[in-house]
């Protein structure tokens, strides 16, 4: 087998004597520490003859003890057992059994008087003698050696009644002394624990091999197999120690002497190690079904052919695909309905609110025109809840498009949150009719610019942002303000502003509001508007719309190309940049931003409009404020902060500062933003 833990082998360096002392007096053997188990036997190991088939002696190993213990039951318990049918496997031709190994090993574990310091001297014995052997096959060796024994003790007690020779090798082996009714009424429910643990320790190899074979995987696509092959010599050691134990047992049951030896603790400890192997094994084949179906994912998208195909790649098992759920019709309808059709994956966890889905509707309505495009909601949920149903039920009402029914994990989740960079945040993937993806996640251009942005592409996208160039403001305020809209069109000036402080939002309130309304405005026919964003229009609190506002701007942000900055790009990253500040301004003129400033410089050009008023009438309120904010902002303003969320997979690798233009260093920041309001406490 493939050499085991030899990570672990490294930590040890120097050889640790066992004493009496250390088992029976100052440490207990089951309170031994993986680690001091660990210093015990490492120094036993030399190296792991891989050309050694313990795959075929483990087999043979396995055919004895399945029959023998099947003959226990039956023998002991009588016609009330289950005989069940095993089934025999085969070793390979070639295989050689080590015979003069196994009958060292035989030795070492025979006549044992009970205790868990002899048998822990004794695994340790037999440890020296296979110590070239992999770990995997010191297990199997040595159940190899107590199998041989078990296994002709228990058919000589099959036999004896019909078998001359059988009867008189049994006499040598001692078989009628345990099975006298007297005794084997007496001893009964001892056979019988020991029969079950010895089945357990066969679970426990069992367990071991499947591990060895998936060691061959990719450690990636099984990051939990480390710890469980690091831990092996362990198992091992517990394994062999057991075997020992029981060995001294059936010593002790077929003597004439009435001696107690309890198998309690090595039947609690192996049992605790096959739970532990079992759960491990269990995580281990979800991350190695999740890798494989990850690659077949990758395989569909690589050649493309038809949507519906790579659809329910992504979506379903072979075994159940089922039908989508209609919103509109209000009905199930067969997944052939994404035939040859566009597709928009709306793909979210269960946490969206009512503002990510009617981003949505008007597409949706937009789509249905021509009937070549399907938006299909894909639930992400890692483990299904009675909660989480409702929930979804409830979500699932609120949408007209087709929805994804809910049978347990999909199996793309892998897929998609490697590939499409899906961290828990809504995204819309768009596919063409042949399954390739136009687009990883097209609602950042959705949300900026609506059905103007069909039909969602990489290269619309890159249009979009092009041809409005300076002209984006309109695209995140026009649902701040009523009024928005209309101003926007009679291209007047506006202050759209707010920020973390109130008396901030207060003071430039009032300041504005007089610089609105000074008579030079009148006198030239400037129309100044105030928008503050964060309020309502009778000045109430309104998180929905800031954090309407503020999810556009990002949005913005992400459908930018940062490889090549513009003086577009710098104002929407400057913007983004006064997220958490204090207070921050934009002033447009229509839908052309003029300036993004930050609460400090803004104001301060505000108040001092004595200063610079009077070159208004010669030189233009845009040209006066401009000019003086640069003076004001070089003076005042540090350097930028950028926080962006990673969620949607687009964050650039390199950026800016808008302000001083040098490279930004790059943080990961945590925090936990609730914009939508405050939260509830019950």
């Amino acid at each position: 087998m493939l050499g085991l833990a030899h990570n672990v082998a490294t930590k040890v360096a120097t050889v640790v004597h066992t004493t009496q002392k250390t088992i029976a007096g100052e440490l207990s053997l089951f309170a031994m520490s993986d680690k001091k188990i660990l210093e015990e036997i490492y120094t036993t190991h030399v190296h792991a003859d891989e050309s050694f088939d313990d795959d075929s002696l483990f087999v043979i190993v396995e055919n004895i003890l399945k029959r023998a213990t099947q003959n226990v039951d039956k023998i002991v318990q009588g016609t009330q057992v289950h005989v069940d049918n095993i089934q025999e496997k085969t070793p390979k031709a070639s295989f050689s059994v080590p015979l003069c190994t196994l009958k060292g090993i035989s030795c070492e574990m025979q006549c044992k008087p009970p205790g868990d310091e002899i048998a822990h001297n004794t695994t340790v014995a037999i440890l020296n003698k296979l110590s070239e052997y992999s770990w995997e096959a010191k297990a199997s060796l040595t159940l190899a050696a107590f199998a041989m024994e078990y296994g002709e003790f228990w058919l000589l007690a099959q036999l004896r009644e019909s078998d001359h020779l059988a009867k008189s090798i049994a006499i040598l082996k001692r078989v009628p002394v345990l099975l006298k009714p007297s005794e084997l009424h007496k001893r009964s429910q001892s056979i019988l624990e020991l029969n079950n643990l010895i089945k357990a320790i066969l679970q426990v190899i069992e367990c071991i091999d499947q591990f060895n074979k998936y060691s061959t995987y990719d450690p990636k696509d099984v990051p939990n197999l480390s710890i469980a092959l690091d831990h092996i010599p362990v198992n091992v050691y517990w394994v062999i120690i057991t075997v020992v134990a029981c060995a001294t047992k059936i010593t002790i049951l077929t003597s004439d002497e009435d001696k107690e030896y309890d198998l309690a603790p090595y039947s609690q400890k192996i049992h605790y190690v096959l739970n532990k192997l079992t759960i491990q094994l269990r995580v281990c084949r979800k991350q190695i079904e999740e890798a494989e179906t990850y690659r077949r994912i990758l395989r569909l998208f690589r050649t493309p052919t038809e949507i519906m195909e790579v659809f329910k790649g992504l979506i379903f098992t072979k075994d159940n695909v089922l039908p989508l759920i209609d919103g509109s019709a209000k009905q199930t309808v067969k997944i052939d309905i994404l035939r040859r059709k566009n597709v928009l994956l709306f793909i979210t966890s269960l946490d969206i609110s009512d503002d990510d889905i009617s981003i949505l509707k008007p597409i949706h309505e937009f789509t249905k025109r021509d009937n070549q495009y399907k938006i299909v909601w894909i639930p992400i949920v890692e483990q299904w809840t009675d909660d989480l149903r409702k929930k979804f039920d409830i979500l699932k009402n609120k949408m007209p498009w087709l929805t994804v029914q809910y049978s347990g994990p999909i199996p793309g989740i892998k897929f998609i949150k490697e590939e499409w960079n899906f961290k828990g945040k809504p995204t819309v993937v768009v596919m063409n009719p042949q399954g390739k993806v136009e687009h990883s996640n097209a609602l950042h251009m959705i949300r900026v610019w609506g059905a103007k942005a069909f039909p969602f592409t990489k290269t619309t996208e890159e249009e979009l942002s092009h041809s409005h160039a300076d002209k984006w403001v309109g695209s995140v305020v026009d649902r701040i303000h009523p009024s928005v809209p209309t101003w926007i069109k009679e291209d007047k000036y506006i202050f759209f502003y707010g920020g973390k402080d109130n008396e901030w939002i207060q003071q430039f309130t009032k300041k504005a509001t007089t610089l609105a309304n000074d008579p030079i405005f009148k006198e030239a026919k400037i129309h100044l508007e105030l928008v503050c964003v964060g309020k309502g229009s009778k000045g109430e609190d309104d998180h929905g719309g800031l954090g309407r506002f503020w999810t556009s701007v990002e949005s913005l942000f992400f459908t930018k190309d940062h490889k090549q900055v513009d003086s577009v790009s710098q104002e929407i990253q400057k913007l983004l940049s006064y997220k958490d500040e204090n207070g921050w301004a934009v002033l447009s003129k229509g839908s052309t931003v003029l300036v993004t400033g930050h609460g400090v410089s803004v104001l301060k050009v505000v108040e001092d409009f004595e200063k610079w008023k009077d070159h208004v009438k010669e030189k233009g309120f845009e040209f006066c404020f401009k000019a003086y904010y640069g003076q004001i902002s070089q003076a005042s303003r540090p350097c930028c902060r950028l926080d962006i969320p990673r969620s949607n997979g687009k964050v650039p690798e390199k950026m800016k500062c808008p302000d001083c233009h040098r490279s930004m260093e790059t943080f990961i920041s945590y925090k936990c933003c609730h914009i939508d309001g405050p939260t509830a406490h019950h």
